[in-house]
């Protein structure tokens, strides 16, 4: 359940803590980069009630790639790799001890690793060291999204305030082609 962290409520400022876990944001630690489905913040809140939203940044000179059908999605899943002259946009989110772990099953289930290659840059452009997750693979090419799995992270986007832009590329994936 996504509720307030305090005050008026406003989209920069609500986490996936149960109202009687806030206690355990001491223990925060990790800031985690998620562009995957764990971007809906219903996705992230049935994988772990320890996750804050922070801010959205971007990871610089990376690609969002499609190179993972893994039989549980019709279609392909994302991941990124590092390329020139691109731009992924996510949302990063503080996680308290024990909740990584649960965020790595999940993406190892869609067939990603986690690492720490990355660093995310917020809109103010400080740069951020943070954990996220990618296929390690080399791919010789790009298979066609999952529209469903597209569609949780256009709504996610959506949710957290991804540019506009962005988020409209994402859209092209879930809609309907016309040809």
């Amino acid at each position: 359940m996504i509720v307030p962290t305090g005050g008026k409520p406003r989209r920069d400022h609500y986490n996936v803590f149960s109202e009687r876990d806030h206690t355990r944001r001491s223990t925060l630690s990790t800031l985690y980069f998620t562009y995957t489905a764990l971007i809906s913040p219903e996705r992230l809140g049935s994988v772990t009630a320890d996750a804050e939203f922070k801010f959205i940044a971007h990871l610089p000179e990376t690609k969002l790639i499609f190179p993972l059908a893994n039989g549980k999605w019709e279609g392909s899943l994302p991941s990124v790799r590092a390329e020139a002259g691109n731009t992924v946009w996510g949302a990063v989110f503080e996680l308290a001890n024990g909740a990584l772990e649960a965020i790595d099953a999940v993406e190892a289930d869609e067939g990603r690793v986690q690492t720490q290659e990355f660093k995310a840059v917020d809109r103010e452009g400080r740069r951020h060291a943070v954990v996220t997750h990618a296929h390690s693979e080399e791919i010789e090419h790009d298979r066609i999204p999952s529209r469903d799995y597209m569609g949780l992270i256009v709504d996610g986007g959506r949710h957290w305030g991804l540019p506009t832009g962005w988020v409209a590329g994402l859209e092209e994936y879930v809609e309907e082609p016309l040809f």
